[in-house]
């Protein structure tokens, strides 16, 4: 078996890996060709969606309306004996409805990115991240090729 075989993620892994991630890195390409990373919060849609938001006059989100090609970068381990990621190569879809971008920054919030929901359950938290929805923009990063390694299915032997 090739080794690149061996340490592949399956796709339960995958999704595992994905759902249980923090921060994930989304990259755009700018308006000269070059690549430009950065790091982003994200939920997921229950079809495998990646859904992020940002302000809708960011660069990436400008590299994005020129370009829906991106990837994405979900990388742990502190030595080569522990490295796993996957990297997703996708299109981005920009959503500049409100309550689509409410939807997207409520998933978010679920994850525990800002602590405590705030007393009054998902109503007031809508409130509360209503005026800043307003500025943002919904990103849905719809995969279309995934590579993944997981070196600790090496057992040690590299």
């Amino acid at each position: 078996m090739k080794r690149r075989n061996a340490i592949a993620l399956t796709e339960a892994e995958q999704k595992d890996f994905l759902a249980n991630g923090r921060t994930i890195v989304l990259c755009s390409t700018d308006r000269q060709g070059f690549p430009h990373p950065v790091a982003m919060w994200y939920a997921l849609d229950p079809d495998g969606t990646i859904l992020m938001t940002t302000y809708a006059k960011s660069q990436k989100a400008m590299n994005l309306r020129r370009d829906s090609r991106c990837s994405l970068l979900l990388e742990t381990g502190s030595t080569y004996a522990e490295l796993k990621g996957l990297l997703i190569r996708a299109r981005a879809t920009l959503d500049p409805d409100t309550e689509h971008v409410l939807d997207v920054l409520e998933k978010v919030h679920a994850r525990g990115y800002f602590g405590e929901a705030p007393p009054g359950g998902s109503a007031t938290l809508r409130d509360a991240m209503r005026g800043q929805a307003s500025k943002r923009v919904a990103l849905r990063v719809r995969p279309e090729r995934v590579s993944s390694w997981d070196h600790r299915k090496l057992g040690g032997a590299y």
